[in-house]
């Protein structure tokens, strides 16, 4: 992984030096925008609305619309009016009940290392935070914007989790008309509670949809239903990169269940498959020679 951040969580009188890392990472599967008949990429123009010209990159500018349609417009040195932060501090508030935060508030995750500096400071604010069973709500400033997040404990590691605005939770505008609730009933969905009471294993969930994609891409493939157009960017052999990369996700989640991984996918033999086309390809540039020999001769 690579640091994304550096700076320090400072609490009282003590300062800990930290990296910062992404946590998490998106496994989504993405589609092209295509051409159903031939399949080329849909492009698309920055066009004004008003006058109907391509707008270059170079003028295209801010704007901020009002309730009422009207547009202001926000020039670069509007913006750096703006209050912003580069501060380096993570900056401990308070220490609260891991109760009382809703998890509807958390929004991005990440990593907290210590600095080799850091090591033990860093250990006694992880053992505080076990031991009180509490998070520490801190303030901290990424991509010059200061936001609330709080530290939590994941593992042997601290988490830091950045966390929405109040006003960013909307309030739902329907109400719940419950009705005339029996005991027997109540009953009934407790006994179906207990059933299917267990402890929470993240391995047994898993993203079915990605494996769906590949198999559904490798029918097609090996069907011949393949379009090579002028706009096309990669080559086959990274397509079949692709499905290899979609092949190890779906393994990793059988192994993750104990279950076999045996079947080979097609997309490794086409990548073996592969040397034997850049082989002819070099046969063919070594007889070139002889040919423009045998022209020299006829003159």
């Amino acid at each position: 992984m690579r640091a994304i951040w550096k700076g320090a969580v400072s609490f009282g009188l003590v300062s800990v030096p930290v990296k910062l890392y992404a946590a998490t990472e998106s496994h989504d599967v993405s589609f092209r925008q295509v051409h159903a008949k031939d399949g080329g990429r849909i492009k698309y123009q920055r066009v004004c609305s008003l006058d109907g010209e391509e707008v270059a990159y170079a003028d295209i500018a801010k704007g901020y619309e009002t309730e009422d349609g009207e547009m202001v417009i926000l020039t670069d040195d509007d913006m750096a009016e703006l209050p912003s932060t580069s501060s380096r501090e993570i900056s401990v508030e308070k220490f609260v009940p891991s109760d009382q935060i809703d998890p509807l508030l958390f929004e991005k995750s990440y990593y907290l290392e210590p600095e080799s500096t850091g090591a033990k400071p860093y250990a006694l604010l992880r053992q505080a935070l076990l031991d009180a069973d509490r998070m520490a709500v801190v303030t901290v400033a990424l991509r010059q914007r200061t936001t609330v997040a709080v530290l939590r404990v994941r593992d042997d590691v601290i988490v830091l989790q950045t966390m929405m605005w109040p006003d960013e939770v909307r309030t739902p505008d329907f109400s719940v008309e419950t009705g005339d609730v029996k005991p027997a009933e109540v009953k009934m969905a407790n006994m179906l509670v207990e059933t299917l009471s267990g402890d929470f294993d993240a391995s047994e969930f898993e993203d079915d949809y990605a494996g769906a994609v590949e198999a559904l891409v490798k029918t097609k493939i090996e069907g011949g239903e393949v379009k090579r157009t002028e706009t096309s960017t990669k080559t086959s052999g990274e397509v079949v990169d692709l499905l290899a990369a979609l092949q190890r996700s779906v393994d990793a989640a059988k192994t993750a269940r104990g279950e076999s991984t045996d079947d080979k996918p097609a997309a490794k033999k086409a990548a073996k498959k592969a040397p034997a086309k850049k082989t002819a390809a070099k046969k063919t540039a070594k007889k070139a020679p002889a040919k423009k020999a045998a022209a020299k001769k006829a003159s």
